[in-house]
């Protein structure tokens, strides 16, 4: 089958385009015909040798853990799916092998959902990861109720943007910081949009006085200190970008597939509670393209890539 894949860690251009060995389907697993799989930040940190101490590579790798497709041949133990049904998925395993930038992907049972039935197989693509992310922390790392006052960092971001969507849902209401160019945009998902950077604590004192309830850190750094600072007494912090979170007595959140999560978001998906913004489609040979662009932090929404389905 055609796939995306590379050799040996670096930047995005070991990555290849080319013909790399069918997947088996294990008994627990279905191969999926691949419609789209969308890009991720994580993505680019497994291809440059980032998570080499959490996760051994089976070179060639193929990259990419969402995909959103049709199943094709259920493995020998299955019988939650069957040929023809479209399905979501955020197939990830505990090595780099096997990824979704292919033709064809076997996916475990417990990584799959069925797919919204009112997104594009390219707005399906980018809800797994970054909606199990956002539904994952603010439902257990962050535990947020009605009447809380959430701050989301990078609101226009894959994961931000779902999250400002999840946490209205709640009853909270979301702060969330973004470049300018995006205020417009966090407005109309439900959130009250900052500019980030220098005075971003004065800017958020001002909306919030008295601190924010919870904050959703998705930077690291500078920007995950600002936010233990603004916490009003009692507020919980967590965040996917930087473990010194626990430092400041907050929690580092890794998501995880679960596939009643997932249905869950394709519940609220369904019922136009969560709608996944795409900015940039790209065929599945220009993967590389979409590594570069994802590299540079300033995306609104999700990066897909596509996989002719004809062929």
């Amino acid at each position: 089958m055609k796939a995306i894949s590379y050799r040996s860690y670096g930047g995005p251009e070991v990555l290849e385009y080319g013909e790399v060995r069918d997947p088996k389907v294990g008994p627990d697993s279905v191969l999926v015909k691949v419609r789209a799989a969308a890009v991720n930040p994580v993505d680019r940190h497994c291809r440059a040798g980032h998570l080499d101490a959490l996760l051994d590579p089976v070179f060639p790798v193929v990259p990419g853990w969402d995909v959103s497709g049709v199943v094709v041949q259920p493995g020998v133990a299955v019988t939650e799916f069957a040929p023809g049904d479209e399905v979501v998925g955020y197939v990830r395993e505990d090595f780099l092998s096997r990824g979704t930038f292919a033709e064809y992907v076997a996916a475990p049972v417990r990584t799959l959902a069925r797919r919204p039935r009112n997104l594009t197989f390219e707005e399906a693509a980018g809800l797994p990861l970054a909606g199990l992310t956002a539904y994952q922390v603010l439902t257990r790392g962050l535990a947020v109720v009605e009447g809380d006052v959430v701050l989301v960092h990078a609101a226009a971001g894959g994961v931000g943007s779902i999250a400002v969507q999840l946490a209205r849902h709640f009853g909270a209401r979301v702060i969330g910081t973004a470049s300018e160019r995006n205020h417009d945009f966090v407005r109309e998902l439900g959130g009250e949009p900052v500019a980030y950077g220098e005075g971003l604590a004065e800017r958020v004192r001002a909306l919030a006085p008295e601190g924010v309830d919870a904050a959703f850190d998705t930077v690291g750094g500078d920007t995950l200190r600002v936010s233990a600072e603004l916490l009003a007494p009692g507020g919980r912090l967590a965040s996917i970008a930087d473990g010194d979170v626990i430092g400041l007595g907050g929690r580092y959140c890794w998501v995880r597939p679960d596939a009643a999560d997932l249905a869950r978001l394709s519940e609220l998906a369904e019922a136009d509670v969560v709608t996944v913004h795409v900015d940039q489609v790209l065929p599945l040979e220009e993967a590389a393209r979409a590594h570069e662009l994802i590299e540079t932090g300033h995306t609104r929404g999700k990066i897909v890539v596509t996989v002719p389905w004809g062929e």
